[in-house]
């Protein structure tokens, strides 16, 4: 992963969704020791604090836990609190933002639905 250091994205945001990224694709499982701050701040190339501060974002939304001592590890839960934020949070607002995108485009409903399921069946493995 290379890191948007020119976006609005604060840099924590996005080690904090990287992170995310590994724990859906199951490359992080329950209990799995995660990167330390500064193995991410030199796979980053970023300050350690930083990267401490991403890590701590997702210890407080109960991603991560800590052990004293030992570093941080995936929740039990992670998978699915992860699924089920970028579901409600993420995905809700982006179909909002297609649906009056369509609207002022005077794109209908089945149009739209076309687009979406053409756009599933283009995705590797995709259901569409």
């Amino acid at each position: 992963m290379i890191l948007n250091t020119d976006g609005t994205k604060p840099i924590y945001v996005q080690i904090a969704e990287w992170i995310e990224r590994e724990i859906l694709q199951g490359d992080f499982k329950p209990d799995d020791k995660v990167y330390s701050q500064y193995q991410l701040a030199d796979m980053f190339n970023i300050n350690p604090a930083t990267a401490g501060k991403g890590l701590t974002m997702l210890v407080d939304e109960q991603i991560l836990y800590k052990k004293r001592g030992l570093g941080m590890f995936v929740s039990d839960e992670a998978h699915n609190m992860i699924r089920h934020k970028r579901i409600n949070h993420t995905l809700k607002k982006l179909v909002q933002e297609i649906v009056e995108e369509a609207a002022h485009l005077q794109v209908g409903e089945k149009e739209l639905f076309t687009m979406i399921q053409e756009a599933g069946g283009n995705r590797e493995g995709g259901e569409g």
